[in-house]
Parts: C-alpha cells; structure tokens; sequence
C-alpha cells in the first residue's frame, strides 16, 4: 500500500539494488522521522525486545509516511492475537521471531492474511487510509501486503529450511545470528565458521525458492561482502541506540585526546573554585 512504500522497498530490491535500514528501539517518533530524512529504505522497529508500547510503534510508522521508507514491525512473538492489532497500523512489514518448521511459517502467514487464505480479522483503519480507499482495493493489496518475513535463528530450523522458503506467502526470510549461534552453542561467536556454514545454506535454500533475504549486518566491510555473496536483498546496518553510544563515544574520546594533548600548556589551566584544576 502507498501508505508504507512497500512497492517502493519491492521496486528497489526487484532492480537489484540492496535495501539499506535502522533499528529502532527507542519510543521518540523522532527517530523514524531522522531515519526516512537520511533516505534508509526501511526501519526494523523492534517490539520484540525494545520496551515499544502498540502506540509508540503506530507513532513510528506514522512518522515515515511521506517519506521514502518503509516500516517493518518485529512482533513479540508467532502469535495470530499478538501479531493482530499491529497489522491494523499498517506497517510494510512484519517479522515474526523464531519460526522453525514450516508449520509455523504457516501460521504466521496466515494471522498476516483474510480468509479464506488466513485468518486475519477484519477491521481495518489506517490501512484503507482511514476510508478513503475502496473496501475492494483494500482487500486486494492485502494479499500480499504487509510483508511476512520470517525469523531463521534457531539451528532446527534447517532441517526443514527448504520447505519453510517454500509455504506460500512468505516474502522474505530474516536471518538472526546471534541467536542461531546461541542454538548452536556458539552464543557472542557469530563469527564461527559452523554458524557461518549454517547461515550459508539458509541464503542458498532462499535464492533457490525465490524468496528475499534480510539480516541484520553493521557495516563491517568483511561482514557487507558476505551478505552481498549471499544474495541479501536487505540489510539492518545500524540501529538508534548505538549509533548514539557509539557517536558518543568517539565525541568523547576526540575531545579528551585534543585535552590531554593541550594539558600543561600555558594559559590552558582553568581554576575553579572549591575544585581541582580543569584542563580546557
């Protein structure tokens, strides 16, 4: 629907081009807002692990409507009742944790989807923008929108990897490392070359159905080229509050190097009082 630019997140990956995005974990709109001004692709609003409320994540996708981003939504879980209200907020697309079997890739597409393919209730609002869109028309963009793109972070789920890509309605798979490495014993060693095997065959399984690829990656050269090898379609490079630790960190550590480099010089010694000597 235009509402979300999820044609537009499907024009860019259909030509080839890889889809660059942000993870939001924090409640400030603002966010979203400076990630659709920076032109990313998409946002991954996090409701799975971040403490975002129903409301705080309508706000979010609210405040990338006309922009050029679209709005993916991490649910808690693989839930029809929880997956339910958050499709009402229209996002482009929603990601749905741990699927491990191709029964449960079913489920998941079928809370995203109207009967008779799903079992998705009907009482849409902002979907339809708020009435304006004809019921019919409506209907039809759902059955491909949103997007239902599945999490692959457990390793039981390889043993059933090919026929998870191929259940009907499943846009995009979405590969977690870290927990898969977790599964796998190899929890903070994601760089493991098992781990790295397993997340291999999982891309390969995927190109071969047709189906998109999307993970979270930084911006590790090493880690860009892998994914690239792959066949990733989208990429998570960076999220809010690391940008904000990480800025801040290299603030601090420019500004205390230029201090110590200026420390003993003359004039460069401010005296307060009841202190001891600051170097500025």
């Amino acid at each position: 629907m235009e509402i979300n630019n999820l044609e537009k997140f499907k024009t860019k990956t259909g030509s080839g081009k890889l889809c660059l995005g942000m993870v939001v974990t924090l409640s400030d709109p603002a966010v979203s807002e400076l990630a659709g001004d920076m032109g990313l692709d998409f946002t991954w609003i996090d409701m799975e692990h971040a403490p975002l409320s129903i409301e705080t994540g309508l706000l979010h996708v609210m405040a990338l409507r006309g922009t050029d981003t679209a709005p993916f939504l991490r649910v808690a879980g693989n839930d029809p009742f929880i997956i339910k209200p958050l499709l009402e907020l229209a996002p482009a697309g929603v990601i749905i944790p741990m699927v491990n079997s191709a029964a449960e890739a079913e489920v998941a597409v079928k809370a995203c989807r109207y009967p008779p393919r799903g079992i998705r209730g009907c009482g849409p609002r902002r979907g339809t923008n708020f009435g304006r869109m004809p019921f019919g028309e409506y209907l039809d963009k759902s059955e491909n929108d949103p997007m239902v793109i599945v999490q692959i972070e457990n390793i039981c789920a390889l043993k059933e990897i090919k026929k998870i890509v191929a259940v009907e309605g499943v846009g995009s798979i979405c590969v977690g490392p870290s927990d898969l490495s977790a599964t796998m014993g190899k929890l903070r060693n994601s760089a493991d070359p098992a781990v790295q095997e397993v997340i291999d065959e999982v891309c390969a399984c995927a190109r071969e159905a047709g189906v998109m690829i999307g993970s979270v990656s930084g911006t590790d050269p090493e880690s860009i080229q892998r994914w690239l090898k792959r066949g990733a379609n989208w990429l998570a490079v960076c999220g809010d509050c690391g940008g904000i630790a990480s800025g801040s960190r290299t603030a601090i550590n420019e500004v205390e190097a230029t201090v110590r480099q200026r420390k003993g010089s003359a004039g460069d010694c401010v005296k307060t009082k009841g202190s001891k000597a600051n170097y500025v």
